[in-house]
């Protein structure tokens, strides 16, 4: 393989707020030697130039860009092969389809993206490869869950299934002034208990293997600090004919978070938390012999899908020179 087929691929991180601050930006210095980060846009100056200076001990040479010159720069930059869009869930497929429109891979956090999945394969026909486009959800990437649905088998018939979340979303929480969580609404229901349900629910069906068939809930209002609704109690049935509920908080004065499969043959349950001071997930996996085997799985679905994706575009760009 030639060296440039080996050079790592430059992206772009759309978006300068909490989640890039807090989550992004870490994760990809623990990668740094598997991508170069070429260039980060915010609406503002500020905002970009106070992100981009948390990167500079990998990043040296990161532009910042701003506003809407600074988007169309990142667009006509050939040498940005990719993006991440971390933006307002309002704005997000907007941005990721200009993107793709301009032959760049994306990867964006989860959204109304069904809806936009006709349009993306109908300019995508016009590139010689379809450009990558990735939904982030870490949940599919941790190993807990991707170790848990190894153990399914071992816990024999699935007789029902429990996801219990009480949340911790209060004012002491960066996510809690959000102000697009506040003001999203979407069939009905809040940015809150979308924003942060997607990713329990995805947790689900990565642990159970299927996916959900019907649902009927009922939701309430009842911390008037946060926007309606923010508690929640579904009845679910999955394609292989198993029931589960579904019991969300958004803030519990006792916040806890877990996954439960009863089986015929044993359980298995997921618990969010924390180990020698390491967060992350206990997996415990109870025998009919009353035994429990107990693991601990740090964090790190974030970096497992970024280094998927980057595996992923590599692999695309790679084509595209060969072609």
């Amino acid at each position: 393989m030639a060296a440039s087929d080996a050079a790592p691929p430059q992206i772009a991180i759309i978006g300068a707020g909490i989640f890039v601050r807090t989550q992004y930006i870490p994760r990809l210095r623990e990668i740094a030697d598997h991508l170069i980060i070429k260039s980060i846009w915010s609406r503002t100056e500020e905002s970009a130039k106070a992100a981009a200076e948390l990167a500079q001990d990998f990043a040296p040479n990161i532009e910042c860009k701003w506003g809407d010159s600074g988007l169309e720069e990142i667009i006509q930059d050939s040498s940005i092969t990719a993006v991440a869009v971390v933006l307002a869930a309002q704005v997000q497929v907007e941005i990721s389809l200009r993107m793709l429109k301009a032959g760049k891979h994306v990867i964006q956090a989860v959204s109304e993206a069904e809806t936009a999945i006709s349009c993306y394969n109908s300019f995508c026909n016009n590139f010689p490869h379809q450009p990558v486009w990735a939904l982030a959800e870490n949940y599919r990437f941790e190993p807990a869950f991707v170790e848990s649905r190894k153990l399914l088998n071992d816990i024999g018939d699935m007789m029902h299934v429990q996801v219990i979340i009480e949340g911790s979303m209060n004012s002491s929480n960066p996510y809690f002034s959000s102000s697009w969580r506040r003001n999203y609404f979407y069939w009905d229901l809040g940015g809150f208990i979308l924003d942060m349900g997607v990713h329990f629910v995805a947790g689900l069906r990565m642990m159970v293997g299927c996916e959900i068939s019907t649902v009927s809930a009922i939701a309430r209002h009842v911390d008037m600090a946060l926007p309606p609704p923010d508690n929640i109690c579904a009845l679910f049935q999955l394609e292989n004919g198993c029931a589960g509920v579904f019991v969300m908080a958004v803030n519990s004065i006792s916040p806890k978070i877990y996954w439960r499969i009863d089986g015929s043959k044993g359980t298995l349950q997921i618990e969010r938390g924390t180990d020698s001071g390491r967060h992350g997930y206990s997996v415990l996996f109870y025998t009919a012999g009353g035994h429990c085997q107990r693991t601990f799985y740090p964090f790190c679905g974030v970096n497992e899908e970024l280094k998927s994706f980057i595996h992923d575009i590599s692999q695309a760009n790679r084509k595209v020179r060969q072609s």
